[in-house]
């Protein structure tokens, strides 16, 4: 594909505002663009005509950009995800019906300015990750013709990776959003479970499923994600985004631990190896630290998905028609799912104990860093590979990304480089349930280091965040009796605390030994002149445990901000000046510990 093209949002936005085109215009050339491509791609189920449009373009004459975040922006919509009056197929037509109501994050996309295009093909009741496996045509690669969509949200990535739309909306239960991202040069964001109402989504299994976002940056994944992670009533999986992470914890990356595969799998590919081995080199120079961990928990709770009695619940939703008509269900699905009817409620409960057991082995393991990194998939295969092999090879394609919803984790692909045909190459980011924003500003950083093409050959040329990014872990920097080993140290290991350096305040504090005790504690002010650089250490901890940690805290001392010898500003403690009478200026021995030495 040589044409250029670039929807991204804070584009469009300024496109909009400036007056250069308008929604009707721009929506209606798009839908005319996708149908002329759908012959070759098959990327749509269903178009919105002009008239099914009309209501939308007409809303938006009578708004600004100003009043509305996504004012006029073009986005297409999986068919297994209800758009009211419009059919949802979830491809396959003798399932098909036509929802009254949208589904809630379709209803909310709409109500923030978005345009629906149309309902995108699948591989059928989402259940594939290649692509190929719908009546309405196979979806193959947007850049490499020999190569499939990926799925089961093919026709979204391709939506967005032909210049069609902003952004899609997919579903991801074992890989769907993140498989067709990476093999499309795209970001798809896997949010946690129930972060995105699924309310209106036909399930695939519905405990596991998730509704993703296609886009070019992860910048953009963060801001629609901020606009739409919210509670909903109509579904009874949805789940409150903690505040910790909501928009504004999209940021700028410092230093952090991110694991990497002990015996990483590529399953022959001859590129994947050196590629993600250069992506580990670019993790380290934004200030990552590789860290190896035992994949093989999460393979195993990977394996449960398909060989365990989870197809049974994929089985809910597709065996009433197999049963009644047969031949309406393509083969390969009834494949699939032809061992869900003799599921026993012994083997579920067996299986759910199982995958308790793993999960507790893996959240030990998240636990000691802040993410994990691996390849999308092994390797890429080929449109002829899945002819002769359709679920061998579609399982090698979900190697690394089956485990994800029954671990409860938080997932984003993002591109991150090329291979020698053409075919975009890909990487998974995932970590602790609700560390999403965080993931997603990793990614960010990924995109910015690679500095490789977007989606129609445009540069990533937006500047990165330039607050700090967070995730579900507090850095708390102490000064005295919390030190290593000193007597109030147990209140942060007993929290789950963690240490991540020890290092020096700006040169711009005073050390006190306040009077009083036991223990004896330092108290340290910041001074506008004769401060120096006090030794401290970097504590982390789960921010759920801060505010206990806080309200601990006696008088004089309190939670405020301290800046490192770096310039980092971090929470830490600061003295009450009152707490200074009878206290001793220890300053000049440079760190508590040095003073309980001398005193010693």
């Amino acid at each position: 594909m040589t044409t250029t093209f670039d929807l991204r949002l804070a584009t469009l936005s300024a496109a909009y505002t400036a007056g250069d085109i308008t929604p009707r215009q721009l929506i209606l050339g798009l839908r005319d663009k996708a149908a002329a491509l759908n012959g070759e791609f098959n990327a749509f189920i269903h178009l919105l005509s002009a008239e099914e449009l009309e209501p939308y373009l007409a809303t938006l004459e009578s708004k600004t950009p100003a009043e509305l975040p996504l004012y006029g922006v073009p986005f297409a919509i999986k068919d297994n995800i209800d758009l009211a009056g419009v059919p949802t197929t979830a491809a396959c037509p003798a399932f098909a019906y036509t929802p009254e109501t949208s589904a809630t994050i379709v209803e909310q996309l709409i109500a923030l300015g978005a345009v629906p295009l149309g309902k995108t093909n699948l591989d059928q009741f989402a259940t594939g990750l290649n692509g190929t496996r719908s009546p309405y045509g196979e979806c193959r690669n947007s850049v490499h013709p020999d190569y499939p969509s990926g799925g089961s949200s093919a026709g979204s990535s391709l939506a967005v990776a032909l210049g069609l739309c902003s952004f899609a909306l997919g579903t991801d239960t074992a890989g769907s959003g993140r498989v067709p991202a990476a093999l499309n040069n795209l970001v798809g964001l896997k949010a946690s479970k129930g972060l995105i109402s699924t309310a209106g989504v036909v399930p695939a299994c519905r405990t596991l499923d998730c509704v993703t976002f296609f886009t070019a940056t992860a910048a953009e994944a963060s801001q629609l994600l901020a606009l739409t992670a919210r509670l909903d009533p109509r579904d009874e999986y949805s789940r409150s985004n903690p505040l910790w992470n909501d928009g504004s914890a999209f940021g700028q990356i410092n230093t952090f631990r991110f694991g990497i595969p002990q015996h990483p799998e590529f399953l022959g590919c001859a590129e994947s190896p050196a590629l993600f081995a250069a992506t580990i080199e670019h993790l380290k120079a934004l200030g990552g630290e590789p860290v190896e961990i035992d994949f093989e928990p999460l393979l195993e709770a990977a394996r449960l998905l398909y060989e365990g009695p989870w197809v049974a619940e994929r089985y809910s939703v597709a065996g009433a028609l197999i049963e009644q008509q047969p031949d309406a269900v393509l083969p390969v699905i009834k494949a699939v799912l032809e061992k869900a009817p003799g599921t026993t409620a012994v083997q579920l409960f067996q299986a759910q104990y199982r995958l308790q057991q793993l999960k507790a082995v893996c959240d030990r393991t998240m636990a000691e860093v802040d993410c994990v990194l691996t390849p999308a998939y092994p390797r890429p295969v080929t449109l002829a590979e899945l002819h002769a092999e359709p679920v061998k090879r579609n399982s090698d394609l979900g190697y690394y990304t089956n485990f994800m919803n029954m671990l409860d984790y938080a997932a984003v692909a993002v591109p991150a480089a090329t291979m020698h045909d053409g075919l975009p190459w890909g990487v998974t980011l995932f970590g602790r349930v609700f560390t999403d924003q965080y993931l997603l500003s990793l990614a960010d950083a990924l995109q910015h280091q690679t500095g490789l093409k977007l989606i129609g050959g445009n540069a990533l040329d937006t500047p990165p965040p330039q607050n700090p990014a967070r995730n579900d872990r507090a850095r708390l920097v102490v000064c005295g009796a919390h030190l290593d080993g000193l007597p109030l140290n147990w209140q942060l290991r007993q929290r789950g605390g963690r240490l991540l350096e020890t290092t020096r305040s700006s040169p711009d504090y005073k050390l006190y030994a306040l009077a009083g005790g036991p223990p004896l504690r330092p108290g340290m002010v910041r001074v506008a002149e004769g401060g120096a650089a006090v030794e401290v250490e970097v504590w982390e901890l789960p921010s759920q445990e801060l505010g206990s940690f806080l309200t601990g805290i006696p008088a004089p001392l309190g939670l405020g901000k301290v800046q490192l010898a770096d310039g980092r500003w971090e929470t830490g403690f600061i003295c009450e000046p009152y707490g200074l009478d009878g206290a001793q200026d220890i300053t000049e021995l440079g760190g508590w510990r040095t003073y309980l030495k001398r005193r010693s």
